[in-house]
């Protein structure tokens, strides 16, 4: 049980620090003297990444698996 237990412990560490830092280079897109944006594209964004938060959460109360939804902006 430790082996299993030791291999989740480093998975789950480098997974979720590399999550965050991806997610703080989303955060970088904030600057309007690099790009331009609207209201409905942080929307998007936002709701995407709190669908596959929620999708995260229920992997892990549930044994079923959801489909992988991708995210596109609109053109």
């Amino acid at each position: 049980m430790g082996d299993k237990r030791d291999n989740f412990v480093r998975l789950a560490e480098a997974r979720v620090s590399k999550a965050m830092q991806s997610i703080r280079v989303i955060g970088n897109l904030a600057n309007r003297n690099n790009y331009e944006y609207s209201d409905d594209d942080v929307r998007r964004i936002v709701s995407a990444l709190r669908s596959e938060i929620d999708s995260l959460q229920g992997r892990f109360s549930k044994s079923d698996a959801r489909d992988r939804p991708t995210f596109k902006l609109p053109r």
